[in-house]
């Protein structure tokens, strides 16, 4: 039987495409594979957020190439693929600068692989036009994915952010039609999964069009996918926080579905750098937002990305950073050097602050992140959580899942526990999880 290894870089979004690219091949007769030497096809679904992120693509290829040559030496033929923004951004010259690939293919475009594959047979193919019609309606069914998946609902985004090259790997904002979120949503209920994270690059501007027609906003969204059978989690990323509207606050107090989790980016906490990032919203915005948020949820955690050293940071204005990180308290968050992408505005600035200067921002920043981390798992110590239990855990008769508030647990119980959510309590805050003790007899019988 013909295999298939997709390894997949960068965002939930990437992940989600990922998966749909290996339901696409599985479709033609591929089964999955997580021994690459083995494959009959490779996949590269990639990021183009960071310079890193693209440069890993290239060294990972030029492995390929050499397991490539072995292979057909052996009278073995792999055809190796380059998906995602990084096969969207730099198109044939992923080519050029890699003979070894047979198929570059954008996000938007990856519905028609089993097509490109066959043209590659021919001649090397790049495909990385926005296609007017769906890929949506030409993916087959999903596999099965476990208690929780990803679900697309939205991509692309409007914002040009000065930093991001999102618009341009992506395209314009575009919203998926309620009734083919909501079919999809179904489909994952009944194939067992529990939880459904919506995503889309910008999530909280889904604007897609309702049963008459009309746009319906991701609040009435979640309202809908929270009335389906099965579901009984709901969360949603990326956000922008000028899309942020009184609707999808009163969710958050509404709906039991919708989890007390939040990610929302603010990149920055100095006025003069968000708006040379184009960001379009202030520090105290946020903060704002944030307080109206907690009003309605006073136990929500909160999530956040942050740039050090885009062009023209200076001291004070990391400082603000601080402040505002301070000010607010995360349960956790990511943060980068900033990265000049090509065909950015950020990119073409003269006033790059130097290496060594953002190298030493990021770790104190990442620091003062790391401490309010560690803080919030320690406080979850002695307390009772609602635990979605998603798969083995590390060890023998080990589960491990996710409290409502993201964050990664591990128990003993039986693996028969798996897609079922279970009050767990909290026994002790490890670095990078917690550890607990299932106490319901009723949930261990």
């Amino acid at each position: 039987m013909k295999k298939a290894y997709v390894k997949s870089y960068g965002c939930q979004m990437n992940a989600y495409d990922a998966a749909r690219m290996a339901d696409v091949l599985g479709a033609e007769g591929y089964a999955p594979t997580d021994s690459v030497e083995e494959a009959d096809v490779v996949v590269l679904n990639t990021c183009h957020i960071r310079e890193k992120a693209a440069e890993k693509v290239y060294s990972e290829l030029g492995r390929l190439r050499v397991l490539k040559g072995e292979r057909k030496a052996q009278g073995l033929d792999t055809r190796i693929v380059v998906a995602g923004c990084v096969a969207q951004a730099e198109g044939a010259e992923i080519q050029a600068r890699q003979p070894a690939v047979d198929v570059v293919v954008g996000p938007q475009s990856y519905h028609r692989l089993p097509d490109l594959l066959a043209r590659s047979r021919e001649r090397r193919v790049v495909d990385t036009e926005f296609p007017i019609d769906d890929k949506f309606d030409h993916l087959p069914r999903r596999r099965t994915v476990g208690a929780s998946a990803f679900l697309t609902v939205q991509e692309g985004c409007d914002k040009f952010c000065a930093f991001c090259v999102v618009p341009y790997t992506r395209g314009a904002e575009v919203s998926r039609p309620v009734a083919a979120v909501l079919a999809e949503a179904e489909r994952l209920a009944e194939g067992g999964v529990r939880e459904v994270t919506l995503i889309g690059q910008n999530v909280n501007a889904y604007h897609g069009a309702g049963a008459d027609g009309a746009p319906v906003g991701l609040a009435e969204l979640v309202r809908a996918v929270a009335r389906i059978p099965g579901i009984v989690r709901i969360r949603y990323t990326t956000s922008h926080p000028n899309d942020f509207d009184d609707a999808l606050i009163q969710a958050h107090a509404e709906v039991p579905a919708l989890m007390p989790y939040l990610h929302l980016p603010v990149q920055s906490g100095a006025d003069r750098i968000l708006a040379a990032m184009n960001r379009k919203h202030t520090g105290d915005q946020y903060r704002r937002l944030i307080e109206r948020v907690r009003a309605v949820r006073p136990d929500i955690a909160l999530s956040s990305d942050f740039i050090v050293g885009f062009p023209g940071e200076t001291d004070a204005d990391f400082a603000e950073t601080l402040r505002l990180v301070r000010e607010i308290g995360f349960e956790s968050a990511y943060s980068f050097k900033y990265s000049p992408r090509p065909g950015t505005p950020a990119a073409e600035r003269g006033d790059q602050v130097p290496e060594p200067v953002m190298a030493a921002r990021l770790a104190e920043l990442q620091a003062l992140l790391d401490g309010q981390r560690y803080a919030y798992q320690r406080a979850a110590a002695g307390r009772v959580f609602d635990v979605l239990v998603e798969k083995p855990g590390r060890h023998p008769g080990q589960v491990a899942g996710k409290t409502p508030h993201l964050l990664a647990v591990q128990f003993d119980a039986a693996a028969h526990h798996i897609g079922t959510v279970v009050p767990v309590r909290i026994t002790e805050a490890g670095t990078n999880s917690l550890f607990g003790q299932l106490i319901s007899a009723a949930a261990a019988a």
